[in-house]
């Protein structure tokens, strides 16, 4: 490969997006993806759909192309888009291509080690995407050796666990939509929760994602928001059945068993905080926060107040302890944290929580480095479809406009 002046790294919609944008420009670059296109999303499990309508299913000069615009895609279908694009956009593509490492040169440039071989380019884009590491809480290691653990990544569908209950370690939005799969297949369940906003799937006769666009929560800029935004869940919802409500209430109503935060194992006992019920007030405090926004943006509208009911009282009486002997699976859902330090040598580019340090998408600390995709890179919705493109424009503009 000969050296571009830019390198993309990540063909998801955002590596995609960018190069689109950096095309606009006529600046020579090339996108690697280690998989293939949209390989993020390829690895979800089976029944993934999108928990966001297909009609936010949208990037730079490509709106929705199918059918039904308020479905909710499988996976299959969210790779085609990509894929469509990619042609579309003549990107300049090499699939198959790893990058193992990425250092500053003495001019000042960067390189890359590849599985291809190295690359030298003036500027990067790192568009890797929001879910790079999954997480999973300090106590894992005290769970007995012999009892399957895996992450989400690793859960394809029920049949290819071990017989036996299932503990699901993570209450957001992809614990709760597979602890419903699994509930469905006929598993019992149990689901140690933690805190995670909730909100109903429609709303007046809107899909939740309608508002939460239209009333600007979406687009509040990450430095009005506390840190630990960046590190709590999105807003509980399910794209499957053609969408509807799924949250601790509902799971609860269908036979999930619900336990407060995972507190460790001894031996196959597994103990659990009792905190359940503080979990389950945090989040209808913001399913209220989301009543008022709302609420507040259709009066400014002259719209009809939202229908949004107080939630029902919940149940809560959970166990501190369950016995694990008999036990299939445990699966930890406790969201993802970024990874770039254990392949991007520049430490100090990162925070205390290995964050990118950048400003709309420019690295501060290391110039000619960007960043698209990252969760709350901008706004609340920069890793996503809906919002990805903009901050795709602003970080091709940047490179246009620098020496």
């Amino acid at each position: 490969m000969s050296d571009p002046h830019v390198v993309i790294v990540g063909a998801g919609q955002a590596g995609l997006a960018t190069s689109h944008e950096l095309a606009k420009h006529g600046i020579p670059h090339v996108v690697l993806e280690r998989g293939r296109v949209g390989q993020t999303w390829r690895a979800r499990w089976e029944s993934f759909c999108l928990v966001t309508p297909n009609w936010s299913m949208r990037l730079p000069d490509q709106p929705y192309d199918g059918e039904d615009p308020d479905a909710f895609d499988p996976r299959a279908d969210i790779v085609g888009f990509l894929e469509r694009y990619a042609v579309h956009s003549d990107t300049p593509l090499r699939e198959g291509v790893e990058v193992t490492a990425l250092d500053r040169t003495s001019g000042g440039g960067f390189r890359l080690n590849t599985s291809a071989g190295d690359i030298d380019a003036t500027c990067v884009v790192l568009s890797v995407g929001s879910y790079q590491k999954a997480h999973r809480p300090d106590a894992a290691g005290s769970l007995p050796a012999d009892l399957l653990q895996i992450d989400v990544g690793d859960y394809a569908e029920p049949s290819r666990l071990p017989a036996g209950p299932v503990l699901l370690v993570g209450s957001g939005q992809s614990g709760c939509q597979i602890a419903e799969e699994l509930h469905e297949s006929g598993r019992e369940v149990f689901l140690a929760c933690g805190r995670a906003p909730w909100a109903p799937r429609r709303i007046g006769g809107h899909d939740l994602v309608w508002w939460l666009e239209e009333s600007g929560f979406l687009s509040v800029p990450v430095d009005s928001l506390p840190a630990s935004a960046r590190v709590q869940a999105n807003i509980l919802a399910s794209g499957h059945q053609g969408g509807h409500d799924l949250n601790l209430r509902t799971l609860q109503a269908q036979g999930v068993n619900l336990l407060g935060h995972f507190a460790g194992a001894e031996g196959r006992r597994a103990r659990f905080q009792a905190d359940l019920a503080e979990s389950v007030e945090w989040g209808d405090q913001r399913f209220g926060q989301l009543k008022s926004l709302f609420t507040k943006f259709a009066t400014e509208q002259g719209m009809p107040a939202p229908d949004m009911p107080d939630p029902a009282p919940l149940e809560v009486n959970a166990p501190e302890q369950i016995n694990l002997a008999g036990f299939g699976a445990v699966i930890f859902a406790g969201g993802f944290r970024p990874g770039y330090r254990s392949w991007v040598n520049l430490p100090d580019a990162f925070d205390e929580l290995g964050f990118p340090l950048q400003y709309d998408g420019a690295s501060t600390v290391a110039p000619g480095l960007y960043f698209v995709g990252a969760h709350f890179l901008r706004t609340r919705k920069s890793s996503l479809f809906i919002g990805v493109g903009d901050d795709a424009t602003i970080v091709a503009d940047a490179i246009a406009a620098s020496p």
